[in-house]
């Protein structure tokens, strides 16, 4: 089925993938997982884009006994090192990328330094993604139909959004930096595609909140070094209150997938508060609308990163 089947939408509606090649970043656990997965079940030839070599090489073992036919490889991506970063470009060898799903991220980590020298979140989240999508845009432009859809949250909605204390500049609160970065995905998506209208490309950039979800963004990476009481009582709040991975992974899904879907949508569950829900297209945050911060934004993540976009092949 290639229609929008309405409130219930589910995998299950997703068109046949087959000759998409996919690149879907932090892939070796939760949403990233579930949507390297899918795409892969409806034939997707998909690129799990891990920074750990060993839980990347177990995710796609397991990616592989639970679609034994898959197309699925694994390419190693640290998206906190933009050293990384320009490597996994320099070494894609496809020709072509019809979809990229920045979805590898992390949330409310203690305060630290990327191997470039910005504060984590704002370096892997926004700032790592931002570079990643520059530095394969020759391969996405080479595709007929390409798609990037980038995660951002819920959260992103109570972000007080400081472009001078984006790196952390002054006082450092670790929820804070976290909607900032998310906040800064939705502003580099909808930027992202009225660059691309300028340009008269085809290339649709989405971006997707997932909602409440079961995944180790909380408990994983730089979190799991705050202590065995930090660790248990996260995992009880996310198991209790928090809705199955599948759950979430279907906005970053739906966006990737369904077919006529606008560029510069933004895709959230339709639920109270955007924390459940089906995936709908919400045109009415404010973010959206903020032309001059997203353009702001955009220069100074060129002067941070030193990656300039090249609208043609």
């Amino acid at each position: 089925m290639s229609q929008d089947p309405g409130g219930q939408w589910s995998p299950a509606f997703i068109p046949d993938q087959t000759g998409r090649l996919a690149v879907v970043t932090g892939a070796n656990s939760g949403i990233g997982y579930v949507t390297a997965r899918e795409l892969a079940r409806h034939g997707a030839h998909v690129v799990l884009a891990c920074r750990s070599p060993e839980r990347g090489k177990d995710a796609l073992a397991r990616l592989r006994t639970e679609v034994p036919e898959a197309h699925a490889e694994l390419r190693l991506l640290d998206l906190s090192d933009l050293r990384s970063v320009r490597r996994f470009a320099l070494e894609w060898n496809h020709g072509r990328l019809d979809l990229l799903v920045n979805n590898a991220g992390v949330a409310m980590v203690p305060f630290a330094r990327t191997a470039d020298g910005f504060e984590t979140q704002f370096g892997v989240n926004h700032l790592g993604t931002f570079a990643l999508t520059g530095v394969l845009m020759p391969y996405l432009l080479a595709a007929g139909d390409p798609r990037v859809v980038t995660v951002s949250s819920e959260g992103q909605r109570f972000a007080r959004f400081d472009l001078d204390n984006l790196d952390a500049e002054r006082r450092y609160r670790a929820a804070y930096s976290y909607v900032q970065s998310k906040r800064a995905n939705l502003y580099f998506a909808v930027e992202l595609q009225r660059r691309a209208v300028a340009a008269g490309l085809s290339l649709r950039s989405m971006a997707v909140a997932p909602g409440l979800t079961r995944s180790n963004v909380l408990t994983g990476g730089a979190n799991s070094e705050r202590g065995r009481l930090y660790g248990i009582l996260t995992r009880l709040l996310v198991r209790v209150a928090f809705r199955p991975t599948p759950d979430g992974a279907r906005t970053s899904l739906y966006a990737a997938t369904l077919p006529g879907l606008p560029g510069g949508s933004y895709v959230v569950p339709d639920g109270p508060f955007q924390l459940r829900g089906e995936p709908v297209p919400r045109d009415r945050e404010r973010a959206i609308r903020d032309e001059p911060i997203a353009r702001e934004l955009w220069a100074l993540s060129e002067r941070l990163t030193r990656v300039r976009y090249q609208w043609h092949t």
